[in-house]
């Protein structure tokens, strides 16, 4: 007997980059695996119950519950629902999403990298993933014996997303205050890209310069907004269309009467993607800097510590021992990690065979790569891949 053909409705955002992920995502499991009638328009991610939806019968929904009035509706209705906004506990429909603890620690590593001592979080107070984010950034920071700075105008508190320009001018003007508030140099993590790329642009109106005074990392990856800010946006690339498809498959379950779990499932973001915005190194030590924008340069061309020294011109005790001091690493960590960086993104952008990888990224064998990515990880970089 063939089964009957399920209706679905998608009320997920098409004006952000993490909803068209996540649209991706469902697509790639319809294809694989249901037999779905998919409803689905244009939308943005603070809209309400469309007209269509009104009337609509069906067999169960994939939303971004981030408007009450929508949220209301589907406890109304009855009908399976996975939300991909907010924890299970806010909207009471089981949920997926990001696992905000690793986001955070992204973010703060990439930070600490730079050199930076001090560290401020700038988010959407009222909005649960914002406020995640940032307790997870201050309390991870805490356990490394550095304060945050956060941004908390109560004012303004609200579940509402930036999502029109007026609300967007309504903070900058806060958001600006703030800012030429922070001790600097600071490290500054934004809840999303639109949110880091309103900072960028108050760095601008204040003449602070970016990364030397404030560097900036966002969330989403998202490419235009990130390519567009100036300088060109750090982000955390998160995995969206990993979300849709186990969001896709969880409704597939519950459609078939499996019971809702207690808790949410994470999903964790793919990696950082650095850019202008944090390529900067916080010393004062300008041989120290000038060794790590050469790294940074050259670490996936295969180059040693021997040709560091020959750039700078300088002995290798000296440079040991002021990466030691300022740093607390090796040189040769340094070029490590850098090519560790590129490593885990391709991994998680792309199907590229880890011999390929090890060859675009400085190592000269890929036995020596996986032996040094699972040292420094804890895990093979199929068994990384896979978790992306």
């Amino acid at each position: 007997m063939i089964e009957q053909r399920k209706e679905v409705a998608l009320l997920v955002e098409w004006s952000r980059n993490y909803g068209r992920g996540v649209l991706k995502g469902i697509g790639h499991y319809v294809q694989a695996h249901g037999r779905w009638n998919i409803y689905h328009t244009e939308r943005k991610l603070s809209d309400g119950v469309p007209r269509w939806f009104k009337n609509w019968k069906g067999d169960g929904i994939i939303a971004r519950i981030e408007n009450p009035r929508l949220m209301q509706h589907l406890q109304r209705i009855g009908v399976p629902t996975v939300d991909l906004f907010e924890p299970v506990d806010s909207s009471g429909f089981p949920s997926i999403l990001t696992n905000d603890q690793t986001v955070a620690r992204l973010a703060a590593d990439h930070l600490i990298e730079q050199g930076f001592k001090r560290f401020a979080y700038c988010g959407l107070f009222g909005v649960i993933s914002s406020d995640q984010r940032s307790a997870c950034f201050a309390e991870y920071l805490a356990s490394k014996g550095h304060e945050v700075i956060v941004y908390d105008n109560k004012r303004h508190a609200g579940t509402a997303f930036i999502s029109n320009s007026e609300e967007f001018e309504l903070r900058c003007e806060n958001v600006a205050a703030w800012i030429a508030s922070l001790p600097r140099p600071v490290g500054l993590m934004a809840c999303n890209d639109v949110r880091a790329h309103q900072i960028l642009m108050a760095c601008a109106g204040l003449d602070i310069a970016v990364p030397e005074e404030v560097a900036v990392i966002g969330v989403d990856n998202d490419e235009v907004v990130c390519e567009l800010a100036w300088p060109p946006l750090t982000s955390i690339e998160l995995n969206p269309e990993k979300v849709g498809f186990e969001a896709a498959s969880l409704l597939d379950r519950l459609m078939r009467g499996v019971q809702p779990p207690c808790q949410p499932a994470l999903v964790e973001p793919a990696c950082l993607l650095p850019r202008q915005s944090t390529d900067i190194i916080a010393t004062t030590d300008a041989e120290v800097a000038a060794a790590i924008h050469f790294i940074r340069k050259h670490a996936c061309d295969g180059i040693q510590v021997e040709d560091v020294i020959k750039h700078l011109s300088i002995s290798r005790s000296t440079l040991e021992r002021r990466f030691a001091r300022v740093l607390k690493r090796s040189p040769k960590r340094e070029i490590v990690n850098t090519q560790l960086l590129q490593v885990k993104q391709l991994l998680a952008r792309t199907d590229y065979s880890l011999a390929h990888i090890a060859k675009i990224t400085g190592f000269k064998y890929v036995e020596s790569m996986c032996c040094v990515f699972k040292r420094t990880t804890g895990r093979t970089p199929g068994q990384y891949r896979r978790s992306r």
